[in-house]
């Protein structure tokens, strides 16, 4: 293998010559076999626009020759178009506050500049990783600065994928409208309810979490880049701040604002906690709404089978004929992890000192990797799953007349206490309620044909 030699504070290594990193990345690579984990891709994205902003605001200052910039520029467009992205090789376990990372990123666009330049890699002469591609910048601000950006790039995804599952419970909310069933409370006979009205309530709680997630994402668009190392801005031009802000807008399509105080932009995670707990939150009504759906679609002959799910694969390599309720075990495992990964975001958020927190590279995975499985899991959720419901609608209607509940709706004509003895009666000798308080004259059959009315009694009101 053909290699050239690198030099840094610490000595020289060894580059494989086809390598656009440089000696600082090799050293990670070195340091750092921990988990074969690399950046993600919105990360790498994310922290490559920063650099192409960065050459040219310094550009435009005057601060960065424009050959050098023109080439980083064209550098960074090539990694945003999908090239060169082998060579982003850090493990997600690596140095406190991402250096290896922002230098792997100083790397790639310095050697390819060069060559854009026509120059060799490590050339380090024509454009340099930290004096260049680095200028006006800091892993401390650059690191949060691309966790915020790419966490909203994720987020841009996530919630059109959310809005086609709200959707889908929708259009099953309208099409089972009709169809009354047995309410449970405490896993028992409670009031009949509509099973479209079940699913109604699914859309719009998923709708609110759309809006909740929306809100907390918005956190993320003031940006503390321009703090460089400390806060202070040290080594960056005064307008430096504000002509980053409106470059990365332009580039992203975000309307970025300047951080309020650029030393607290450094030393919290707020924006990120807030929008991972927003991403947790969801996952939580999304494994207890699977729950119920694993529920309504239990048997199909020893449970309660109210609805059918598609069936997607084979359940078992042993009993013919199982199907089982793949995509909603998928989603809670999704589910699980994603609450992991907040975990693992909070903890690391408050592991911060003074002017810095050094837990960014795990924030950075975690965030990111947490929307990124629940996007892929809801899209996934919403067609195969959701929209492919079907409803057993006699089943239903079974539960409903059958419900000991129902008894509830006497309960302004007789009273709670005689409507709780007919509840009883019922249990022990399995009659007909109907035909239970007919025998006791407890109404007249007219009336208590207006009053048991099943599709009444999942609208407000009282039955008289």
């Amino acid at each position: 293998m053909k290699v050239r030699i690198e030099k840094d504070p610490l000595g020289e290594r060894q580059i494989p010559n086809e390598a656009y990193y440089g000696i600082q990345t090799h050293r990670a690579l070195e340091n750092f076999p921990i988990s074969g984990l690399k950046p993600k891709s919105a990360y790498v994205e994310a922290t490559v626009h920063i650099k192409k902003a960065a050459a040219i605001v310094n550009k435009g200052l005057r601060l960065l020759d424009a050959e050098k910039a023109d080439a980083i520029v064209r550098a960074a467009d090539e990694v945003l178009n999908g090239k060169l992205r082998e060579w982003f090789v850090v493990d997600v376990y690596q140095a406190g506050a991402g250096t290896s990372h922002n230098m792997n990123a100083n790397e790639v666009l310095a050697n390819k500049a060069i060559e854009i330049l026509g120059g060799k890699k490590g050339e380090y002469n024509r454009v340099h990783p930290n004096d260049d591609v680095n200028m006006s910048q800091s892993t401390n601000d650059v690191c949060p600065t691309a966790i915020r950006i790419s966490a909203l790039m994720n987020v841009r995804l996530l919630l059109p994928a959310l809005s086609k599952l709200v959707e889908a419970f929708g259009r099953k909310s309208e099409e089972f409208d009709k169809i009354v069933k047995s309410g449970r409370t405490h896993l028992t006979d409670a009031v009949p309810v509509r099973l479209g009205q079940e699913f109604g309530g699914w859309a719009t709680n998923i709708r609110k979490h759309i809006q909740a997630i929306d809100r907390a994402s918005e956190e993320c668009k003031e940006l503390g880049i321009g703090g460089t190392a400390t806060g202070t801005g040290l080594n960056a031009h005064p307008k430096y701040r504000e002509l980053m802000v409106k470059q990365l807008s332009m580039q992203l399509g975000f309307d970025f604002r300047m951080a309020e105080n650029y030393f607290e932009s450094m030393q919290s995670l707020r924006p990120m906690v807030e929008l991972s707990n927003g991403v947790r939150n969801l996952a939580q009504d999304l494994i207890r709404i699977s729950n119920d759906i694993r529920l309504l679609a239990s048997g199909p002959k020893t449970g309660l089978s109210e609805i059918n799910l598609p069936a997607v694969q084979p359940g078992s390599s042993i009993m013919p004929g199982k199907v089982n309720p793949v995509l909603m075990e998928m989603m809670n495992m999704v589910c699980f992890q994603v609450i992991g990964c907040d975990t693992t975001v909070m903890m690391a958020a408050q592991a911060g000192q003074l002017e810095l927190n050094v837990m960014m590279p795990v924030v950075a995975f975690n965030l990111l990797h947490e929307i990124e499985v629940l996007k892929n899991a809801v899209e996934v959720y919403a067609s195969l799953c959701v929209e492919g419901i079907t409803a057993n609608e006699d089943r239903c209607k079974h539960y409903a007349e059958g419900s000991m509940s129902i008894v509830t709706v006497l309960n302004p004509h007789i009273g709670y206490a005689k409507a709780a003895e007919i509840a009883k009666e019922y249990l022990s000798s399995g009659r007909p309620i109907r035909e239970l308080v007919l025998e006791k004259k407890l109404l007249s059959p007219e009336k208590l044909d207006e009053v048991f009315n099943l599709y009444g009694m999942t609208e407000p009101g009282i039955h008289r």
